[in-house]
């Protein structure tokens, strides 16, 4: 059975569109219905979801790309997080696209497989606890990138509050303080941006270790309706 309340943030968090916006309001009754997220969140979500459905969207696409484009330490692609661009991010992407294909999903969308939207319509079609330890497993990326929104005073923070308390699990203290110790990227600074992007290449490819055993470790460490591009030019 399909969790409604994770896809439901998987298409949230994703680039905003014509589309989307139809959505929100079913988007945003399916997470103020979820008892599992607490009421004040809740609350933040409905007022997330409102804007999302009713801003322009040219704004709304703009303020996504300049949060998570060009934020380097609020990226959606979670294995960044952990690998950088270095190779044993390709080998972990690899490992988890077989992850995906041995659970019957193929994702719709030519964002990375360790995108954020990505790795939760996954979830949505696994069994909670599952879905749960994965997320737990995952709780010190996404409370870092959840205190980073709040400092900018991002609605999308509601997103990531509601994921822990999904996850149920405190964050790795000493993890999670690493994250943090990072400096907040600058978007408009580009000359730094196009740096960072330099540093390496991501490669996919055949892999004699992709679907291994050790893939669940890999996620340990770390569709959307349509398509969507990643490279944006908001």
């Amino acid at each position: 059975m399909r969790d409604r309340t994770l896809k439901a943030l998987s298409l949230t968090l994703s680039y905003p569109s014509d589309e989307l916006q139809k959505a929100m309001p079913e988007i945003g009754a399916v997470l103020a219905a979820d008892p599992r997220i607490k009421p004040h969140t809740r609350a933040a979500l409905q007022t997330l979801t409102e804007g999302l459905g009713t801003g322009d969207l040219f704004d709304l696409q703009e303020s996504y790309v300049m949060l998570f484009d060009r934020s380097r330490t609020l990226s959606l692609n979670l294995f960044e997080h952990v690998h950088g661009e270095s190779r044993d991010r390709g080998g972990a992407m690899v490992s988890l696209v077989e992850t995906y294909r041995e659970g019957g999903f193929e994702p719709v969308t030519t964002e990375l497989p360790d995108h954020l939207p990505v790795l939760l319509e996954y979830l949505a079609t696994r069994p909670f606890a599952e879905a749960r330890d994965i997320l737990a497993d995952a709780a010190h990326i996404l409370d870092a990138i959840d205190t980073r929104l709040v400092r900018r005073d991002s609605g999308y923070a509601a997103a990531f509050t509601a994921l822990s308390q999904l996850a149920g699990a405190e964050a790795d203290a000493e993890a999670l303080a690493g994250m943090l110790a990072q400096p907040d990227d600058d978007p408009a600074d580009l000359a730094a941006l196009d740096a960072v992007w330099e540093e390496a290449e991501v490669t996919f490819g055949p892999d004699p270790n992709a679907g291994c055993p050790q893939v669940r470790d890999m996620l340990a460490t770390m569709g959307t309706f349509a398509p969507k591009t990643v490279n944006r030019s908001v």
